[in-house]
């Protein structure tokens, strides 16, 4: 029972190396390797003959080989093995690629298993590189649903599956987690048979068994975890901050907020004045107002005597909200102070010394607010800005310099409503779900590469009016080759300057440049040093350009929808009409209609709801943009009728047995307890 604990190391054909590799898997005990699930499945049971063989189709063929196989040199480091394959219907040319090892594995007149893509050449069927086995071993790559896992150097299928094999073959038991009433309740099948299932499944049947009882499982832990979280927040006293009008607030504005945004605010002082302290998400559209939301609370809050500290990611974010939250407070004699990183020792010495003595009343700042040395008179009130940025350990470093303070994230993110209800269950939520009047639309065009010229010419005249423009690529993996149609950031910036902008001032950013080289260019852009920036998405968050005016995007079929609208959200921010082009070349069905959502709403919580319906939440989110540990087997879209029920009846057990004591809930107990431990970035 307790080597589900062990370390994969001492496993049979593993060793010290292949465990440093299982590890970039998130791979490192027994238990790991049950829970790394497959991330596909190839179905090899259907058998053809050469002939009925259908084309461009993986299959399994039964054929003999009928000669010695051949190797030929074609030049160096290329090397191509080939063979002749034969049944009663035809014949089988076969070739492998740099595997010349295989001429002594494939013996003539031997019949064997194939499994690949068939091709033509003429008359003659083909196979490029098949799997195979001999028809007297068949069942082990052939004739069965094979399992697919991801993979990173040094670790193959192959190794993963004998592994899996290996450490369910020595597992007697697996604990189940789940309470008999409850299996029973929605038919679930045991941890046992679920485990064996998902991994080598017996049938379509029993997989979708396995899988329905391992979505369930692993939602009932998220639930229980974040019910827990919930539970001992409750607990703690807060800071009360009295029940006095916002009257005094809303009077001096220059303009009159919406109604969401009066609404968000009511919902927090609600909380602010409970005695616990409160915990919100504020999640609004680009440009829907958080940052008013955001200075109403801490106008309340200076006014019953206490302070507040506001961190953003960035320098140039935080110089922004500095400014905006100055222009906003000055007006009440709320004193605002900054603590960037790039600030002199002397500076951020007396920020410091203001704090501490209560001469200032609000910290606007970056990750330098969490500084060791960083303490508060009263802090009452936190507040960070794009959530996804900051480690829960970073928030709580900062909520630690005052007793409990009251604590709102926001987020831009727009997410549907009973998604991020279930996925911050930590976190009360508020939505601005209407935009402030005076924002028009942004006009948004998805073409194709013959618009392109045009496009230039766009640009130009754009530029010529005073303009600014954004040029998006997508982001390029370290490790993932180069479509010869996607464009890398500082080369495209490169041939733009040279080819065709000789005269413009073209700036690039991306995501391996270091933080103040970010800042720099970013700075350099908004005082309209350059006329266009080519950029990863790391322009993604963030800063207000006023003077920008057109967005446009490279590959935009790479993009997901809500990342897209995110990227338009950078224009219209000023008084300019503003224009968003997608470029795609992709002929896709797919790809045309959700390019077109893009042409048809600026609306972010529709195209969120479109973007989850599409990708579902591990594409939507981006990476670990939520905050979760990732799922293995769940999938927070298409299993939300699931997700409900797990988290009810996680909801029923928790308030049986708060602390989980009863034995039947050890299991779900000590699941919790690792999930905590393996996401302290995640749970605080």
């Amino acid at each position: 029972m307790d080597h589900l604990n062990d370390n994969i190391q001492y496993m049979k054909g593993v060793g010290e190396k292949r465990a440093a590799a299982f590890q970039k898997l998130g791979v490192r005990t027994v238990r790991d390797l049950l829970s790394n699930f497959p991330r596909a499945y190839e179905d090899r049971r259907t058998f053809y003959t050469i002939s009925e063989a259908p084309i461009d189709t993986p299959v399994c063929v039964r054929a003999m080989v009928s000669g010695t196989p051949s190797a030929v040199r074609a030049r160096r480091g290329l090397t191509f093995l080939k063979l002749k394959a034969v049944d009663e219907t035809g014949v089988l040319d076969i070739t492998y690629f740099n595997q010349n090892w295989l001429k002594n594995t494939l013996a003539p007149g031997v019949t064997y298993i194939f499994y690949g893509r068939v091709g033509e050449n003429g008359r003659r069927r083909t196979m490029t590189n098949p799997a195979f086995e001999r028809e007297d071993d068949q069942g082990v790559v052939t004739g069965r649903i094979l399992p697919i896992y991801r993979l990173t150097a040094g670790i193959n299928q192959k190794l993963i599956m004998q592994c899996v094999r290996t450490a369910l073959d020595n597992t007697q038991e697996i604990p189940d987690i789940l309470p008999p009433a409850v299996r029973g309740k929605y038919e679930l099948a045991q941890a046992r048979f679920s485990y064996e299932n998902i991994h080598f499944p017996r049938d379509d049947i029993s997989l979708d068994q396995a899988r329905t009882r391992l979505v369930f499982e692993e939602l009932y832990v998220l639930a229980g975890a974040l019910e827990l979280m919930r539970s001992r927040r409750k607990e703690s006293d807060g800071i009360v901050i009295p029940d006095t009008s916002m009257d005094g607030f809303w009077e001096k504005l220059p303009f009159s907020p919406t109604n969401a945004q009066r609404r968000a605010v009511e919902e927090a002082i609600e909380d602010m004045r409970s005695g616990k302290p409160m915990n919100r998400l504020l999640q609004g559209d680009v440009g829907s107002g958080k940052t008013l939301v955001a200075a109403a609370l801490i106008w309340r809050t200076v006014q019953s005597g206490y302070q507040a500290a506001f961190m953003a990611p960035t320098e140039i974010l935080a110089e922004q909200h500095f400014q905006n939250l100055t222009d906003m407070l000055e007006p009440y004699g709320i004193r605002v102070v900054k603590l960037t990183g790039s600030m002199t020792a002397a500076q951020k010495r007396k920020t410091v010394e203001n704090l501490t003595l209560g001469q200032a009343d609000v910290a606007m700042g970056t990750h330098a607010l969490i500084s060791a040395n960083v303490s508060f008179r009263d802090l009452a009130l936190v507040i960070t800005d794009e959530q996804h940025r900051f480690g829960v350990d970073q928030r709580s470093a900062l909520t630690g310099k005052g007793t409990h303070p009251h604590v709102l994230v926001m987020s831009a993110t727009p997410i549907p409503r009973t998604l991020a209800l279930i996925i911050y269950g930590d976190l009360d939520i508020s939505v601005l779900d209407e935009l402030p009047p005076g924002r028009t639309p942004v006009e948004t065009f998805a073409v194709g590469e013959e618009m392109r010229v045009r496009i230039w010419n766009f640009v130009r005249r754009l530029v010529g009016e005073g303009r600014q423009v954004f040029i998006v690529c997508p982001m390029v993996e370290e490790n993932e080759a180069l479509p010869e149609n996607v464009k890398s950031a500082q080369e495209y910036a490169e041939e733009l300057q040279r080819d065709i902008f000789p005269d413009l001032r073209v700036l690039c950013i991306h995501g391996r440049m270091k933080a103040k080289e970010k800042d720099a260019v970013m700075t350099a852009f908004a005082a309209g040093e350059a006329d266009i920036l080519v950029s990863t998405t790391v322009i993604e968050v963030g800063v207000d350009i006023p003077n920008a005016a057109l967005m446009i995007v490279e590959n935009a079929d790479r993009f997901g929808l809500s990342q897209l609208h995110q990227l338009r959200g950078r224009v219209g921010r000023g008084k300019h009409k503003s224009y968003c082009i997608l470029f795609s070349d992709s002929r896709t069905e797919s790809a045309r209609s959700r390019l077109g959502v893009m042409t048809k709403t600026n609306d972010g919580f529709l195209i969120s709801q479109e973007d989850l319906r599409l990708r579902g939440p591990g594409d939507f989110f981006g990476s670990r943009q939520h905050g979760l540990p990732d799922m293995h087997v769940a999938d927070l879209s298409a299993d939300m009728r699931v997700l409900k029920q797990a988290q009810q009846e996680a909801q029923k057990v928790l308030a049986a047995d708060p602390e989980l004591k009863n034995p039947e809930n050890w299991p779900l107990r000590d699941r919790i307890r690792e999930l905590f431990e393996l996401h302290a970035d995640t749970f605080n």
